[in-house]
C-alpha cells in the first residue's frame, strides 16, 4: 500500500519538521516554504493526500490538478482564501487549527484595546522619534481613558471572542456579545458575557472588538451605517480580517469625529499601503496581521494539524472541519 503524502508549507522550518515527527513513518511529508503557489511543486506531488498551510491553494485550478486531495489543514483560523466551491465539488475537506493561535490573537486584542485607548504608540513617537517628555508630548492627555468599567462589545465569541472576554474580566468590564451561533449559558457565563442583538451592541459599545470569519455575511459588518450609530468615544478593534470593516467608512468615521480611534491588526489590502489614509493617525493602532504568531501558537497549530494527520492516515473524521459545513 503506498504511503499517504503530504505537502507542508512552512512559516519557519522547525514546523515541518516537527509535523513530519509527529505523523512518522507512515506519512510522506514533502515540506516547502509557506507562500509556494502549490501548482509549482512539481505534478511527482500532486498525487498529495493532503495539503497542511491552506494559503498555497488560492484557485479552482490549481486544487483540481490535486486527483487525490482528501483534506486542505490551515495552521490558522481563517480559511477565506481557500476556494470552497470547488474543494466541496471535488469533496475534499478543509479544516482549521481548531484555536491554535486564539490566545495568541486574544493576547494582541487585549494590547490593542489598550493601546488604542491609551495612545501608546503615540507616547512611544514622541519619547523616541522626537525625544519630546511630560508637557511636550504631542497628544492630548485629557483624551487619554481607562478600560475599566468600560462596556465591550465583542462581535463573535467563539475561540477567540471568547478568550478576550475571559481576559477582560480581570479590567472589571462590562462583556456583551453578538453572534449568529447560538451558545449554552454555561459557555456564556464562562466568558462572562451576555448576548445582545448586533445593533445594541454597536450603539452601547465603548470598544467593539470583532472575531468573526470573513465571509459573505460578515464583509463590511461595520460600515458607515454602523460608525454613524456608535458612541463618539467609542473604539474599534479587528484582530480577524481585514475586508470585515468597511475602510473607507472607518476613515470617513475618524475624519467626522463619529469615532474615537481603531486599532487595527488586520487591513483590506495586506501589505497596507504607504498611501493608505489610516496611516500616520495618532487615534490609529496599525499592526502587519501577526496576531496569531507566537512559536506556542505555531506549535499548537502543527499538533492539530498532526492530529488530523493520523486521523486520515487511520481512516477516522478529521476535527475542526470547517467544509463541508
Amino acid at each position: 500500500m503506498a504511503k499517504f503524502k503530504a505537502i507542508f508549507l512552512y512559516q519557519d522550518l522547525w514546523e515541518s519538521d516537527r509535523f513530519r515527527d509527529g505523523v512518522g513513518d507512515g506519512m510522506e511529508v514533502i515540506a516547502f516554504p509557506q507562500k509556494t503557489d502549490v501548482a509549482t511543486v512539481g505534478s511527482e506531488n500532486f498525487d498529495a493526500d493532503l495539503v497542511v498551510g491552506g494559503a498555497g491553494i488560492r484557485s479552482e485550478e490549481t486544487a483540481r490538478l490535486f486527483s487525490k486531495l482528501k483534506l486542505i489543514q490551515t495552521l490558522s483560523a481563517g480559511t477565506d482564501t481557500i476556494p470552497k466551491v470547488a474543494m466541496s465539488e471535488m469533496g475534499v475537506r478543509v479544516a482549521n487549527n481548531m484555536g491554535g493561535n486564539a490566545v495568541a490573537v486574544a493576547e494582541v486584542t487585549v494590547a490593542l484595546i489598550v493601546s488604542t485607548y491609551r495612545r501608546l504608540m503615540v507616547q512611544w513617537n514622541d519619547m523616541n522619534n522626537l525625544g519630546k517628555y511630560g508637557d511636550g508630548f504631542s497628544s492630548d492627555w485629557g483624551r487619554f481613558h481607562e478600560l475599566t468599567g468600560k462596556r465591550v462589545g465583542i462581535v463573535g465569541l467563539g475561540q477567540i471572542g471568547s478568550r478576550v472576554a475571559k481576559r477582560l474580566a480581570g479590567w472589571e468590564c462590562e462583556i456583551v456579545y453578538s453572534d449568529v451561533v447560538s451558545h449554552s449559558d454555561d459557555y456564556e457565563a464562562a466568558a462572562g458575557a451576555k448576548r445582545v442583538d448586533f445593533d445594541e451592541l454597536v450603539e452601547t459599545s465603548d470598544v467593539i472588538s470583532l472575531h468573526v470569519p470573513l465571509d459573505r455575511s460578515t464583509e463590511k459588518i461595520l460600515s458607515d451605517r454602523e460608525f454613524s450609530k456608535m458612541k463618539p468615544g467609542a473604539i474599534v478593534i479587528n484582530a480577524c480580517r481585514g475586508p470585515v470593516v468597511d475602510e473607507v467608512a472607518l476613515i470617513r468615521a475618524l475624519d467626522a469625529g463619529e469615532i474615537a480611534g481603531a486599532g487595527l491588526d488586520v487591513t483590506e489590502i495586506e501589505p497596507i499601503e504607504t498611501a493608505n489614509a489610516l496611516m500616520g493617525r495618532d487615534n490609529v493602532v496599525l499592526l502587519p496581521h501577526r496576531a496569531g504568531l507566537s512559536v506556542e501558537a505555531r506549535e499548537k497549530s502543527v499538533d492539530s494539524a498532526v492530529g488530523n494527520a493520523l486521523r486520515l492516515m487511520a481512516g477516522d473524521d478529521p476535527k475542526g472541519i470547517v467544509l463541508p459545513v
